[in-house]
């Protein structure tokens, strides 16, 4: 009887397909996934195997000629049509992504509402992708000759997505393929396969022809996907340590990645203190911390830091930490239990190194309090590491071209933000601070999907947003004329 209820109770459990050449496959083994505030089993996802990488590659390899062939106007009309379906499964989508990774009912929302841009303009640039005209009579063997360079499509590409924005950064990877006139195999996070399904799906049923997007689920093809030569690009977002490996293992293929930072922002004291400190706890608390341009450490002018430092620990005691479903939640559960207390201990290491807590650190399972700690100092891991949890430390500076300096010195260089009104020190930040990006009157957590996203360094390869995407998923071919 026992056995019989347990059956139903999983029956009762949707398990995830792959989607392998235009069909719905069932893996030979199906891994739990858990809602990480409730610890329950919501869904069962496959484990992918190498065969059925194979099988996903092959189709992708064949399907690749169609999309290439399918003009510019009808991938752009495809994805306008996934776009349309998707603001009809917009809430349902949003809890799934709630339920998987414990992420605030109404920042899930924001993400898949918000991915409705990246999908659109990506089928915006599938009717701008051109190449250039040169110009060859500079030399007496050029002149008279016409050459130019044309895109074309690379051909396959593997896309690899992280769980902290499961569903817009699959956006980002799936959208300017397909866009581009490649055939991608996606392979999903292990925390958040619901939601890349339910990305397949929106593909599927707006008519994307078989093998064009392909899903992959678990922890072993990986490595293999990234690998093999029939792939022709790898795009990943993750972690700078699974970023570097993927680099070593591509060879010569072009890679994008985007990977870890310490979102460090500097506020100076001719800023308006009251707005940065309000903008800097929202955004080092959005997400549980989880995300790779949270604000973790800010650097602040001391003649302003006692005011600064009050701003802030006022805004986080607003924040309300809760059940993810509730929508009146502002901040979840990190990813998982051994995530919280990772961060926990590197809270516990650095109020151990003379750190003062000033609010939050206490965990309860996956949840962290919302955590403000000032007195570090740049050795500790919450300063020159990435935390990833809902921690922000704070540091008073005097001198603001140091500061800059030391925000280069980083191993990191996403993006930064800097508040200040003078456009001298604005200037100076830009010209200083090696980053992908510099914010100005805006904390490092800035990012809307047009922009070329990405950094440098131990921060990754490339850019995102969908015209970048497409420049990188395509190559150059030159033409020429002989006349």
């Amino acid at each position: 009887m026992m056995a019989s209820t347990a059956a139903n109770v999983r029956a009762e459990i949707p398990t995830i397909p792959m989607l392998i050449g235009g069909e719905w496959r069932e893996g030979t083994r199906a891994d739990p996934v858990k809602d990480p505030y409730r610890n329950e089993i919501v869904s069962y996802q496959p484990h992918s195997t190498l065969q059925d990488l194979d099988v996903a590659l092959s189709a992708a390899v064949a399907a690749r000629s169609i999309i290439a062939g399918m003009p510019g106007f009808e991938r752009a009309a495809l994805l306008r049509r996934v776009s349309a379906l998707l603001v009809e499964r917009a809430d349902m989508i949003a809890e799934t992504m709630s339920r998987e990774t414990g992420k605030a009912l109404k920042d899930a929302r924001a993400e898949v509402v918000r991915s409705q841009d990246t999908i659109n303009l990506s089928a915006e640039e599938a009717i701008r992708i051109e190449g250039e005209h040169i110009p060859l009579d500079g030399s007496a063997m050029g002149a008279g000759k016409i050459a130019m360079m044309l895109r074309f499509p690379v051909g396959v590409v593997a896309g690899i997505t992280p769980f902290n924005a499961p569903f817009n950064l699959a956006c980002h990877k799936v959208a300017p393929a397909i866009a581009a006139g490649n055939a991608i195999v996606l392979k999903a996070p292990p925390q958040a396969p619901g939601v890349v399904h339910e990305l397949a799906r929106l593909f599927v049923d707006a008519g994307t022809p078989a093998g064009v997007m392909n899903t992959l689920y678990g922890p072993e093809v990986g490595p293999a996907l990234v690998r093999d030569p029939r792939v022709d690009f790898v795009t990943f977002t993750g972690s700078t340590r699974v970023g570097a490996e993927i680099k070593a293992a591509s060879g010569l293929r072009r890679v994008a990645l985007e990977l870890g930072g310490a979102g460090q922002t500097v506020v100076h004291k001719d800023a308006d203190i009251k707005e940065a400190a309000a903008v800097c706890a929202r955004n080092s608390m959005r997400l549980a911390g989880q995300s790779c341009i949270s604000v973790q450490t800010v650097y602040v002018h001391e003649d302003v830091y006692d005011v600064f430092v009050e701003g802030v620990v006022s805004e986080v005691s607003k924040l309300k930490l809760g059940d993810p479903l509730d929508p009146s939640t502002d901040v979840g559960t990190l990813i998982d239990e051994p995530t919280a207390q990772r961060v926990e201990s590197w809270v516990k290491e650095a109020v151990a190194g003379g750190a003062r807590v000033l609010m939050g650190g206490e965990r309860r399972g996956a949840q962290l309090q919302p955590t403000v700690l000032v007195d570090v100092n740049p050795s500790m891991k919450v300063v020159c590491d990435e935390v990833f949890g809902p921690v922000v430390s704070i540091l008073p500076y005097k001198d603001f071209d140091e500061v800059c300096r030391t925000i280069s010195d980083s191993r990191f260089g996403l993006q930064c933000g800097v508040f200040t009104k003078s456009l001298d020190l604005a200037i100076r930040a830009v010209r200083t601070i090696r980053t992908g990006g510099v914010i100005i009157n805006g904390s490092s957590t800035w990012r809307t999907d047009q922009l070329a996203y990405g950094g440098v360094k131990d921060s990754g390869i490339g850019r995102e947003g969908p015209r970048y995407a497409i420049r990188d998923m395509t190559e150059e071919r030159l033409m020429l004329f002989n006349l």
